[in-house]
């Protein structure tokens, strides 16, 4: 596994970094709280078709799921931005099982057919 490149945060003036820790906190905030307290969670956006899908696949797998929606394409985009950075994943849904990431709906959709979202869910 390959580590993901990132700016050192020596190399980051501390003004940039009192920024980056305040951009959207509050919602940085609740996902992550949210994404530790319930076993799964899909992060999403209005008007979004592949949001709309992994919910739909997850409730006909009957899997309990916590949803959090920020915006649609016509607005909150600095929110969904804040998400992103914080989770390094670039697009949406997000889910996450059991605190990890496990992708978007192409990555749910595999897990659901192999088995290993249930497994995580142990």
């Amino acid at each position: 596994m390959s580590e993901r490149l990132l700016l050192p945060q020596d190399k980051l003036a501390p003004e940039v970094l009192e920024r980056i820790a305040g951009f959207h906190a509050d919602t940085v905030r609740e996902v992550s709280t949210t994404v530790a307290r319930d076993p799964v969670v899909v992060v999403g956006m209005a008007q979004n078709p592949f949001v709309k899908k992994v919910r739909k696949a997850l409730s006909e797998a009957g899997v309990a799921f916590t949803y959090l929606e920020y915006g649609s394409y016509f607005g909150e985009w600095k929110r969904r931005l804040a998400i992103k950075m914080w989770s390094g994943w670039p697009t949406f849904p997000q889910v996450f099982v059991r605190g990890v990431l496990i992708g978007g709906y192409d990555d749910v959709v595999k897990q659901l057919a192999d088995g290993s979202l249930k497994s995580r869910l142990g």
